[in-house]
């Protein structure tokens, strides 16, 4: 028997958004942050559409860290949702995490940072250190310690979980104390079939190249958890046919790849036998419909 200790009435509790551009490594951070991959990665950009949240539990702390797109100029319907979910993201949080390469630019993200309507304690946060020399790491974190909008600024290394615990403490000292929000054991607000979906979108990724992955969605179709295995089905969305022909290869060679890389994690990540179908639908223009958009959870 597993003896559950309540967490106390009053601890440090609070949301941190975490923002950057695309591409700054704020996936990789939420995973180290939490200690568990909840946001799927991958080298190329504006991987994430969503907002995905973290929970952090300890004994004196609840933070619940959320995930959100990286920041760009909208294009079209589906960049605009992901601005939203930015700005809404912002409206709620206690402190925000502001995410920078070390390598980019630091003038361009401070106008980038400015233009945001922060409204609560901000902690920069320069990531990827380990890539360019100290000197170089030293630059980027004193021209960001002057700005007036910034209340700490912490160097890191996501991917290889530098600098991550004094992140959280440089955190705690910023949040409210306040009653927890979830349960201790609580890692996510988001149902398993989302992640699931994310997962065979970030093969996506990893096995398609140039627009297939931007152009290219996943749908949970149905999930159902058996005792024994859980079925899967899924429909991976493309907007033209030829697309649908590069999703399924050479005599369907490609898709059953992705079939089997998806299925191995999906059943590390569920600790069970999955049966996974996967199917490809072509909607032209999905990403500027708003009705296939809500259908589809943007």
């Amino acid at each position: 028997m597993i003896l559950r200790l309540p967490l106390p009435l009053f601890m440090k509790s609070g949301f941190v958004g975490i923002f950057g551009k695309p591409n700054a490594g704020k996936s990789t951070l939420l995973n180290a942050l939490v200690g568990e991959k909840l946001a799927i990665v991958s080298p190329k950009v504006q991987t994430t559409r969503h907002r995905i949240k973290g929970i952090l539990t300890g004994t004196d702390c609840q933070i619940i860290f959320s995930d959100t797109p990286g920041i760009i100029e909208p294009k079209y319907r589906l960049h605009e949702k992901m601005m939203e979910v930015v700005r809404a993201s912002l409206s709620d949080a206690d402190l925000v995490l502001l995410v920078v390469d070390v390598a980019d630019n630091p003038v361009e993200n401070d106008e980038m940072f400015k233009m945001l309507s922060i409204h609560c304690p901000a902690v920069l946060v320069v990531n990827k250190v380990d890539l360019v020399s100290t000197e170089r790491a030293t630059e980027t974190t004193n021209f960001f310690r002057n700005k007036t909008y910034i209340s700490d600024v912490v160097a890191i290394s996501a991917l290889h979980q530098k600098g991550i615990d004094e992140l959280i403490e440089a955190v705690k000292r910023r949040l409210p104390e306040g009653a927890p929000y979830f349960d201790s054991d609580s890692l996510t607000d988001l149902p398993v079939k989302f992640f699931v979906g994310e997962i065979i979108r970030e093969k996506i990724f990893f096995l398609y190249e140039e627009e297939i992955p931007y152009q290219a969605t996943v749908v949970i179709q149905e999930f159902k958890d058996k005792s024994s295995l859980v079925k899967i089905r899924a429909d991976i969305v493309v907007q033209r046919e030829t697309q649908k022909g590069i999703i399924l290869g050479e005599k369907g060679a490609t898709i059953k790849r992705l079939g089997i890389e998806s299925r191995k994690e999906i059943e590390a990540f569920v600790g069970k036998k999955v049966f996974l179908e996967l199917f490809v639908k072509v909607r032209p223009k999905w990403r500027e419909n708003d009705l296939y958009l809500r259908e589809y959870g943007y």
